[in-house]
């Protein structure tokens, strides 16, 4: 692993949190970007900012690819010497995508995609999964990244390297929206 590749992952993998931080801090800014004619073609800014979670997600996992391949002698996912990691890592994922839908369900696009940011009453939300943590969204994608790179990397000395990173990154932004 070199340097830079790290530099690189870091950087792409930055770009949607901060992006999140702009829309939280300054949504009054988003709104005005999202009323340009190449943007107001998407809908409202809930709706572009919908749209761009969907870029991000593209991106990072591009980036988790690419590092899987880059790392992984041009192979993506190695032959499953380590079926427990593999299980465990499989299960992470099932339980991160669980809290995921749940967010989604709970709280629809609108409330998913910061409409209390962007002029949208959202009613507090207390029922699964909030009742398990403030942030299972950020939980749910934490867990589900820990479980990709088990399944994929793991037992190589870089297995850990971008899930601890993503790590951070998720738990800033949680930190950030409190």
């Amino acid at each position: 692993m070199t340097g830079w590749s790290l530099l690189a992952a870091a950087g792409a993998l930055s770009l949607e949190r901060i992006w999140y931080a702009w829309v939280w801090y300054d949504s009054e800014s988003f709104r005005r970007f999202c009323s340009r004619t190449a943007l107001a073609v998407f809908g409202e800014p809930v709706d572009v900012l919908r749209n761009f979670f969907f870029c991000f997600k593209t991106l990072q996992l591009a980036v988790f690819l690419g590092w899987c391949y880059l790392y992984g002698g041009g192979t993506i996912i190695p032959p499953g010497e380590d079926e427990p990691w593999f299980v465990t890592g499989g299960l992470l994922i099932l339980i991160g995508q669980i809290l995921n839908a749940g967010v989604f369900i709970r709280l629809g696009k609108i409330g998913v995609f910061y409409g209390n940011k962007l002029g949208y009453h959202v009613p507090w939300c207390k029922g699964f999964p909030f009742s398990l943590t403030p942030h299972p969204q950020y939980v749910g994608a934490t867990l589900t990244i820990w479980g990709f790179f088990m399944t994929t990397r793991f037992p190589n000395d870089d297995w850990y390297i971008l899930p601890i990173l993503q790590t951070g990154q998720y738990a800033l932004g949680a930190y950030l929206e409190q």
